[in-house]
Parts: C-alpha cells; sequence; structure tokens
C-alpha cells in the first residue's frame, strides 16, 4: 500500500506530452500541484477543477525560497492533502528535489518520487544531436547551470574537464553560458570543436544554434543573449545535421491560432504539434448544456416513437446520447428508429456508441441532407427529431416540414462565447504584431464570437496577412459574410483533412519562395 501524501514528479524538459504515465496518474489525482515556472502550463490542465495550484518560481531555486517550498509541502501533506511537487526534468538532477526529499523525511512525511527526463538529454535529442556516441568519447558529463544572470561558472575543475575526451552538457542562461565556455577554452578545449545551443528544447518553439566552440562563445557573451540553453560541447553536436528530425517536420515554426472549445481542440492540437506547428489556444466558444433541458428529456423519453433522428453535429450527439443513457432508456429504444448524420465526423461520434447509421449525405450541408432524405423517400408524415444547438439556422426543419415530415427541434446544447482576455494568449497583441501565420476556424460560431471579441473591422485587418483556414463550406461561408478571405479549406470537413489541408498550404508557399529565389 502506497501511503506517500508527497509525489516529486519530474515533469521532463518541456513538452507536457514527456511527462511519463505515472507522473500523469499522480497529478490527475493530486490535492495540491506546487510547480516550477519552467513547467508547461498545459500539463497543469490535467490536474482536477478544484485541485489548488501553486507556482513557486525558478526551477533552482536559492536556498531561502528552497526552504519556504519544503515547510510549504509538509504542511499541505499534514493537512491531509495529496500533493504533486512538479519540477522541470526530473527531481533529482540538478534541482532542489533532494533537499525537498530529505527534509520530508526528516519531518516523517511519506514521498515517492517519479523521475523524469532530464533536459540535457531532451533537448538536445529533439535537436537531433545524441548526447553519446561510439566514436564520440566514452564519457557523458553534466555540469550544474541555473537561470540566474551570474557570470561566474560552476565550481569544477575546469582544468581536468577541458581535457577529458567526451561531451559535456549543461543548462544556464546568457552570461553563466558564456562563463563556461570561456572557462573550457581557456583550459585548453579546442576552438574548432563541434557545440551546440539549444532554447525551448522539445517545444514547438525549439530553436538551435550550432558552430564551433569559438562561435558558440562569441555568440553567448554578447550583453543581450540572455535566455536559458542547454549547451552541448563534443563531436556529437557535429551530428545534428544528419540526425534532425523535429525541426524539420512542415509545420515546424508555424504559429498555428486554435478557435475550437477546450475541450474538443485536443485532436486538432495534437495533429498540428505532431507536424511541428507552435499550436496557440484562443477558444472562442465553450459548448455548454441547454438552460432548459425538459425538451431534450423528454424527446429522449420518447425517442421510439420517432422515424428518424437527424444529427448535424458531433455536439448533438454527444449531448443527446448523454441525456439518453441518463433517463430510463438505453440505445435498444433506437433499435426501430433510422439514424442520419451530416457527415463522417458525426457519424464517427454516432458509431461510438455502437449504433449503425442509416444515411450519410454526401454533402455534409443541410442541403445535403434534405436531398439524400427526399431522393429515395416520401417523408410526408414521417415523425423527425432533429437535437442541435441554440445557434442552429431552421432552413433544414423548414425545409423537412415542406417536404410533409413532422418535425421535433430540440436544444441539446448551447454555444457560448468566452471571453479572449479572461487568461491565456494575447491574440489582439500576436495579430498585430504579426506573430501568427494560421488561424482555424470549425466552426461558424467560432468565426462569429473571434470576430465580435476582436470588433468586426479589426478582426479583419488583423487577419488581412494571415490564413485563414476554415473546416469546411458552411465555415468559410460565414467567414466570408463577414470579410474574411478562407485561404485554406480541405475537401472533406475532418480534423485530420483541415491538418493536411494546412500542410500542403504551406509546402506550396515554401515551394513558391523557393522559386523565387
Amino acid at each position: 500500500m502506497n501511503d506517500a501524501r508527497i509525489f516529486l514528479i519530474g515533469a521532463g524538459p518541456g513538452d507536457p506530452s514527456l511527462l511519463t504515465v505515472k507522473g500523469h496518474q499522480y497529478l490527475t489525482t493530486a490535492d495540491v500541484i506546487v510547480y516550477d515556472h519552467l513547467v508547461h502550463q498545459r500539463m497543469l490542465s490535467l490536474a482536477r477543477p478544484d485541485a489548488e495550484t501553486i507556482d513557486v518560481g525558478a526551477a533552482t531555486p536559492r536556498p531561502l525560497d528552497q526552504d519556504a517550498i519544503c515547510l510549504l509541502l509538509a504542511e499541505k501533506a499534514r493537512e491531509g492533502k495529496t500533493v504533486a511537487r512538479l519540477k522541470w526534468g526530473d527531481p533529482f538532477v540538478f534541482g532542489g528535489g533532494g533537499k525537498e526529499a530529505l527534509f520530508l523525511h526528516e519531518q516523517g512525511v511519506p514521498f515517492e518520487v517519479v523521475p523524469g527526463i532530464l533536459p540535457g538529454i531532451g533537448g538536445p535529442t529533439f535537436a537531433g544531436i545524441p548526447v553519446t556516441y561510439p566514436d564520440a568519447g566514452d564519457t557523458l558529463t553534466f555540469v550544474r547551470g541555473h537561470e540566474g544572470e551570474t557570470s561566474t561558472p560552476p565550481k569544477v575543475a575546469w582544468n581536468h574537464l577541458a581535457q577529458v575526451p567526451g561531451t559535456i552538457v549543461s543548462y544556464g542562461a546568457g552570461p553563466q553560458l558564456a562563463a563556461m565556455v570561456k572557462a573550457l577554452r581557456r583550459h585548453g578545449r579546442p576552438a574548432t570543436e563541434p557545440a551546440a545551443l539549444v532554447y525551448r528544447g522539445t517545444l514547438p518553439t525549439q530553436h538551435t544554434v550550432q558552430g564551433t566552440l569559438d562561435e558558440i562563445e562569441e555568440l553567448v557573451s554578447q550583453p543581450d543573449h540572455a535566455e536559458g540553453a542547454i549547451l552541448v560541447v563534443g563531436r556529437v553536436a557535429g551530428l545534428r545535421e544528419h540526425l534532425r528530425w523535429f525541426d524539420t517536420r512542415p509545420l515546424f515554426g508555424r504559429r498555428v491560432v486554435v478557435t475550437r472549445p477546450r475541450a474538443q481542440a485536443t485532436e486538432l492540437i495534437s495533429r498540428l504539434e505532431q507536424r511541428g506547428a507552435n499550436a496557440i489556444e484562443v477558444p472562442t466558444i465553450q459548448i455548454l448544456p441547454p438552460e432548459d433541458p425538459t425538451p431534450l428529456n423528454e424527446a429522449c423519453g420518447r425517442v421510439e416513437s420517432f422515424d428518424w433522428i437527424v444529427f448535424t453535429s458531433a455536439n448533438a450527439v454527444s449531448y443527446f446520447m448523454q441525456c439518453l443513457l441518463a433517463g430510463t432508456n438505453d440505445v435498444r429504444a433506437l433499435k426501430g428508429v433510422r439514424l442520419c448524420t451530416v457527415g463522417p465526423v458525426t457519424a464517427e461520434a454516432l458509431s461510438g456508441y455502437g449504433l449503425r447509421i442509416d444515411l450519410v449525405p454526401d454533402k455534409g450541408r443541410s442541403e445535403g441532407i434534405i436531398q439524400a432524405m427526399c431522393r429515395d423517400r416520401d417523408v410526408t408524415g414521417s415523425k423527425i427529431l432533429l437535437p442541435r444547438g441554440n445557434l442552429a439556422l431552421d432552413l433544414l426543419p423548414s425545409k423537412l416540414q415542406q417536404a410533409g415530415a413532422r418535425v421535433t427541434t430540440v436544444i441539446a446544447y448551447r454555444t457560448a462565447p468566452v471571453n479572449l482576455e479572461a487568461g491565456g494568449p494575447d491574440i489582439y497583441r500576436l495579430l498585430l504584431e504579426r506573430q501568427v501565420d494560421i488561424v482555424t476556424f470549425t466552426s461558424g460560431s467560432s468565426v462569429k464570437n473571434f470576430t465580435r471579441a476582436l470588433g468586426e473591422e479589426q478582426a479583419v485587418d488583423l487577419l488581412a496577412g494571415v490564413d485563414v483556414a476554415c473546416i469546411g463550406p458552411v465555415t468559410a461561408d460565414i467567414a466570408d459574410q463577414l470579410g474574411i478571405k478562407t485561404t485554406i479549406m480541405p475537401s472533406v470537413s475532418t480534423v485530420p483533412s483541415l491538418v493536411d489541408a494546412i500542410v500542403a498550404h504551406t509546402q506550396s508557399q515554401a515551394t513558391r519562395t523557393e522559386d523565387r529565389r
């Protein structure tokens, strides 16, 4: 039985997906999360909604700060709280994790340590630099650095270290990196030896500088060079040009805004980041239950009385099925009811409940549903249930009624705007400063709320130099009505197709740029 109340968890080098499975398990169940500021903010989204989160600053704090952190951890444990202590990298490597663990031991507070990927390994790996290689020496030396602006190198025997024929890895800010490189050079490390600096390792904004030790020394000695980086010194740094993989992906360096609701954005963000993009989350809408659930509950209670149920979105499927399964019915109540979905994404959402879809129109719009339902059958007198969002247009139920159907519409969910100023990235500033390459829209409501938040005229101006990617023609039509030109649109209205279209557009742009050269 695990009696630990404190879990010292290595958060890894930056990319939140590199958190270990055990770390994820403890993080999602903790009452309190105490974290370093280098820990990726998206990792905190794994916390329970009611969990307390505490930012304790730098990953390698001053001794006084470290004592305060130790007291905080013990205090929370004595309150009966389960605490996840998130530490950048690994808890026991060049951080305060060892001191925190020893303090907890002395206080009689049970703890567990969950190792994490070292930034000194993860960062170089993502830069295409193996920190060891058979012909590059038999030693790997990690040198402690820190984020402070000191120009004093760590206290190591530089005269001996400079003579060891292997790889040296350290993390530090500009002044300290400069001091370390100077110490190596002063004690005989060759000026022509390969070296590299990896900034923001494993993140979509990763940047790698490669050169000789002399060239790296000149760079980090510049007064404005203060950003922290992983320094790699040794022959392995010369392998980068052969082993690069992370920063050669098709969308690497592209800044792509995702306006989809946060709860539904995971797939789009994941696919964009897998292709190297820097996904910027700016949810403009949120999907909520209906304000009055009575009509939906009543429809679910007599669902077997309908001939057809038409789903026009995956959200409609999700909220309808939640309501159906929460009542006295289950999926067997749909046995005699025919099911129609607007497109493959909605069909996939419904199929996830083990249901067979009777009709998926070729055209994923209201007109396509009307044509498909009325082409091969007479819907006169058919009882059709249409669960949908609060902002849905009346075209579909109106046309079905004109064809003789008896249509019941119920609000299955509602779309509400999100305040863009309430935390998150400053999208207005990012667009104004041309720090966005692509903005994605996956629904008409996301376009409307995006433009409403920025101001319609300002939104048009700000998006003038940005590629706009819409998931399908309905979304693109609404964007066009608001004066926003769609430059990217897939042939199939799905998230994978949208990302593929973004990749194809980006590669086409790169080819045209290369041809002009």
